[in-house]
């Protein structure tokens, strides 16, 4: 009786562990796209060069940030592994600050910027 009593106690726990594990129901939100890597690498480097087609039309510095701040956002989907994560953060540190030479309509820099964050995130994809 003791020997059952233990058997249906750790079967109890074993059940309860798994019917509330939240690794068993991992997904993304509801309404919420979840990209893998190199697609959301792909919308980044699209987004920087959607800034840079700006700078090269003459747009106003805050244009330009607001299409930076776009880049940005997009960063954050990409999530590979911590490797990856390391060099994202690099690469987002990149685009901050062309963006913040964007906003001090400091355009040319910004461009600079601009271009090594491309290729930093360019780099992402042999990581991945």
């Amino acid at each position: 009786m003791k020997i059952l009593r233990k058997v249906l106690l750790s079967l109890l726990i074993a059940a309860s562990m798994g019917a509330v594990s939240t690794s068993a129901m991992a997904e993304a939100e509801k309404g919420r796209i979840a990209y893998a890597p190199a697609e959301a690498i792909n919308m980044t480097v699209d987004k920087i060069k959607a800034a840079q087609d700006a700078i090269k039309n003459g747009e106003k510095g805050a244009a330009v940030a607001d299409l930076i701040k776009a880049a940005l956002d997009i960063s954050k989907e990409i999530n590979a592994n911590d490797k990856v994560d390391r060099a994202r953060s690099k690469a987002n540190n990149i685009l901050k600050n062309a963006r913040n030479h964007a906003k001090s309509n400091s355009l040319q820099d910004a461009e600079q910027e601009l271009q090594s964050a491309e290729k930093a995130f360019n780099d992402l994809k042999g990581l991945i």
